[in-house]
C-alpha cells in the first residue's frame, strides 16, 4: 500500500502500531509531530530506539496526549523515506471541543512529495559522491504516490470528487526529501485553518507554500462551474519552465462534470520569489481564542512574556570531513552510535556512547568533525532556537517531543537585538519550520517533556549525512508520572 494506511485517532487515544519488517535491512518509523508525552521510548529515531531487524516485528504503543491536527509518519533511518513508507495521521477533536469551522462534507489526505526515479538504495550509495550529496535533485513530484495528470509516462493520477456547493477539508503534507512546493487548485481559493496541531487565524489563499515535513489543513468550497480543474504542486527554487513533468498535477472533479481538465496549467508565484514565501509564512498566526485538544483557548499558553532559560544558535551547513561529503550543525556532523542514546542514558550512564554538552550550541566548532552531538535542555525551561541556513536551498528543521512557537524570520546576522522583530503575540505553534537560504528562523519551545529528543533537518540528504543533534531534557524524579519507564518489549542493541 502506497502511501501507507491512515492512522485515524482522537485526542488522548492510545495507538498500537505493529510494524513487520519485510525489508532486507533495519527499519524504524517516526511519528512526525506526535509529541510522545513523557515517552521518548516510542519516538522511533536512532537516538531512542534499536532498529527492527529484517524478518522481525515490533509494536509501538503511544498516546496522542493533548493533541489534535494533521501529521505524518515515515521511516527514520537508512534513507528509507526516499523509497516511501510514509502515511497520514489525523488526530480529531473530542466531541466536547468546538472546532472553529463548520464540519466539512468530507476530508481528504493529500501526501505530496518529490521522488527519485532511481531506487533509494541507488541514491543512498551515490551520496558518497560530493556532486550527488550537494547538487543532485529528485526527478518529479507525486501526489498520494501517483504521477502527474499531464505526464504521459504516469500510469495513474490523483483525483478528488466533489459536489457543487459543498466544502471539503484537504489535509496536505509534504512527504518529500528535498523540495518545498507551492500548492494550488485551479480557480479555487483555500481557507487555511490548521497546521501541525494548531488552529490558525483563518486566511484565504490562492496558493500555499508547503515545506519538507510540514502539514496543513485547508478548506475548499466547490463553488465553480461543474467541470474538472487542475490541482498543482510546483517545486520551489526550481526552474520548471518547459518541464511540466517536474510538477505534481492531479484533478479536482465535480461529480456532474463531463469536461476534463485541459489547457495550460495555472501559474503560481515565481518559485524563486522568497519575499512572497516569507510574507505568507509571517501571515500564518495562531488562533488565540479557539480550543484545540482542551476546552480552554489555545492562547492561554503563549510567549508574550516568557523568560528564556537557554538560547541555541544552530547553523546548518555542508562540509567535507575526511574526504567525505557531510552536512553539519555548528560544524558537527552527527554519527549514529550502535547503542541508542536513550538506552545508554538509562542503563549505562552514557558509558562512552556520548558525552553530554561536548559540542557548542551557540558557536560553530573550529573545524568540521564527526561526533555524537547531545546537548542539555533545561527541564521546564524556555529555550530559544535560532536556526541558521548556510545553504542555497530552503531547509526545514523539526524538533521531536514538542511544538514550538515560530517567533521570527530574518535575513541579516542574528543578534540579541533581533528579538525586537519577533512576533510574541500570536506566533503559530508547529513542529517543523522552514529556514530560507542565507537566513535565520527563531522559535521558542517550553521543555516540559523529559526525554531524549531529536532536532534535525527534514531535508533527507541533510539528515542522513549528519545535520541533526539530540536535546536531552532530564527530570531526576523517578515518578513514572514524570517520564515513562522503558516498555516491556524494549529492543536491545549495541
Amino acid at each position: 500500500m502506497f502511501p501507507g494506511p491512515l492512522i485515524n485517532a482522537t485526542t488522548n487515544d492510545v495507538i498500537n502500531v505493529n510494524v513487520f519488517n519485510n525489508l532486507d535491512e533495519p527499519l524504524l518509523f517516526t511519528w512526525n509531530g506526535i509529541q510522545q508525552r513523557l515517552n521518548s521510548w516510542q519516538d522511533g529515531v536512532s537516538g531512542t530506539n534499536c532498529p527492527i531487524l529484517p524478518g522481525k516485528n515490533w509494536t509501538y504503543v503511544f498516546q496522542v496526549k493533548d493533541q489534535i491536527g494533521t501529521f505524518i509518519y515515515f521511516p527514520s533511518i537508512n534513507f528509507l523515506r526516499a523509497g516511501g513508507g510514509f502515511g497520514p495521521i489525523r488526530v480529531n477533536n473530542r466531541e466536547v471541543i468546538k472546532v472553529p469551522f463548520a464540519k466539512p462534507e468530507a476530508e481528504f489526505d493529500l501526501l505530496i512529495g518529490d521522488w527519485y526515479l532511481k531506487s533509494y538504495k541507488e541514491v543512498r550509495s551515490m551520496l558518497k559522491n560530493s556532486s550527488m550529496a550537494y547538487d543532485s535533485s529528485p526527478d518529479k513530484i507525486l501526489m498520494n504516490g501517483k504521477g502527474s495528470y499531464v505526464d504521459d509516462d504516469s500510469k495513474a493520477f490523483e483525483s478528488f470528487t466533489v459536489t457543487k456547493g459543498k466544502t471539503y477539508r484537504f489535509r496536505i503534507s509534504n512527504v518529500g526529501t528535498a523540495w518545498s512546493f507551492n500548492f494550488m487548485i485551479q480557480n479555487h481559493q483555500m481557507v487555511l485553518v490548521e497546521t501541525e496541531g494548531s488552529y490558525v487565524e483563518q486566511i484565504t489563499l490562492d496558493s500555499l507554500d508547503v515545506h519538507v515535513g510540514q502539514s496543513y489543513s485547508v478548506l475548499v468550497t466547490a463553488d465553480r462551474e461543474e467541470k474538472d480543474y487542475y490541482i498543482v504542486a510546483a517545486p520551489k527554487m526550481i526552474n520548471a519552465t518547459g518541464f511540466s513533468t517536474l510538477l505534481g498535477v492531479g484533478v479536482l472533479h465535480y461529480d456532474n462534470s463531463t469536461i476534463p481538465a485541459r489547457g495550460p496549467l495555472p501559474q503560481g508565484p515565481d518559485p524563486f520569489n522568497l519575499p512572497f514565501s516569507i510574507d505568507q509564512a509571517e501571515s500564518i498566526k495562531w488562533n488565540l481564542t479557539a480550543g484545540a485538544a482542551r476546552p480552554n483557548p489555545q492562547g492561554t499558553f503563549n510567549v508574550s512574556n516568557v523568560t528564556l532559560s537557554q538560547t541555541f544558535i544552530l547553523q546548518g551547513s555542508a562540509a567535507e570531513i575526511n574526504g567525505t561529503p557531510r552536512y553539519t550543525v555548528n560544524n558537527v556532523s552527527y554519527l549514529t552510535p550502535d547503542t541508542p542514546l536513550k538506552l545508554a542514558d538509562t542503563y549505562a550512564n552514557e558509558s562512552g556512547v556520548f558525552e553530554l554538552d561536548k559540542f557548542p550550541t551557540n558557536t560553530s566548532n573550529l573545524e568540521a568533525v564527526n561526533g555524537v552531538f547531545v546537548a542539555s535542555g533545561i527541564h521546564r525551561g524556555w529555550i530559544e532556537l535560532v536556526l541558521k541556513n548556510d545553504l542555497e536551498v530552503i531547509d526545514t528543521w523539526h524538533l521531536d517531543g514538542f511544538g514550538f512557537f515560530v517567533v521570527g524570520f530574518g535575513d541579516e546576522k542574528w543578534t540579541p537585538s533581533s528579538r525586537s522583530s519577533y512576533n510574541t503575540y500570536d506566533p503559530v505553534v508547529r513542529s517543523t519550520t522552514q529556514v530560507y537560504p542565507g537566513r535565520w528562523t527563531a522559535v521558542y519551545a517550553y521543555l516540559d517533556n523529559p526525554g531524549m529528543w531529536n532536532l534535525r533537518s527534514q531535508h533527507l540528504k541533510h539528515w542522513y549525512l549528519g545535520q541533526e543533534l539530540y536535546v536531552r531534557v532530564y527530570d531526576p524524579d523517578p515518578d513514572p508520572a514524570k517520564e515513562r519507564k522503558p516498555p516491556e518489549n524494549l529492543l536491545l542493541c549495541g
